[in-house]
């Protein structure tokens, strides 16, 4: 990777923590008050990553006002108890740490909401490590992941050629082509090989040994 590099974004979901537990809780939560029976729970999987709302529109062929209303029951589960059914991936801390002290400025950039992004990082004390947290807003605005790349460059007054976006689905790596960066795909989270592959990561990695190493050649 280019020596240039000083900026480093990160997605959160599938990349920093594995939600996958907290996430799916939620979702059934919000079906049960909606009165919506899902047999496929295993294909729940495809809620991991992209935005919520779009998620449960397309899914469920709901209305924007039930699409809402989904959500809300979504956020009252999440809120209170899926937000912690999570835990870091092995050797997160520790890259965080070390990439800190190499002097590289991190910044998350999720389409989760930025209060529960800010609640987790803390969670995990992990929020000390990052210059900014970026997500999107409560009414699901701010939400595509390459406006909010856009939003870290703009806000921070970064040099796209200087900063590299790191992720675990084409949401990543989409929006960091879209804002002219480089991008690291995460071969351990939420995204299928096939669907990194099929959008061209300019590097991959399969653990946070291999991230530090393509970092620090």
């Amino acid at each position: 990777m280019s020596k240039r590099i000083k900026n480093i974004l990160f997605d959160l979901d599938g990349t920093l923590t594995n939600s996958k537990v907290g996430i799916i809780n939620s979702i059934l939560y919000a079906l049960k008050k909606m009165n919506i029976n899902e047999d496929n729970i295993n294909e729940l999987d495809t809620f991991l990553g992209p935005p919520l709302h779009l998620s449960f529109k397309n899914r469920y062929h709901l209305s924007d006002d039930l699409t809402d209303k989904a959500i809300t029951y979504y956020r009252e589960y999440f809120s209170d108890k899926g937000l912690f059914e999570n835990s870091l991936y092995p050797g997160v801390a520790y890259l965080l740490e070390f990439l800190v002290s190499e002097k590289y400025q991190l910044f998350l950039a999720t389409s989760k909401p930025t209060v529960y992004a800010e609640k987790i990082l803390k969670h995990f004390k992990l929020d000390k490590y990052f210059t900014a947290i970026v997500g999107s807003n409560l009414d699901n605005s701010h939400s595509d992941k390459t406006e909010i790349i856009s939003s870290v460059l703009t806000r921070y007054n970064l040099k796209a050629e200087q900063s590299v976006m790191i992720g675990d689905r084409k949401f990543d790596i989409v929006g960091a082509k879209n804002n002219a960066l480089q991008s690291i795909g995460v071969t351990y989270g939420f995204g299928s090989l096939e669907e990194l592959n099929l959008h061209e990561p300019e590097f991959m990695a399969n653990d946070c040994s291999e991230l530090q190493a393509l970092i620090m050649n």
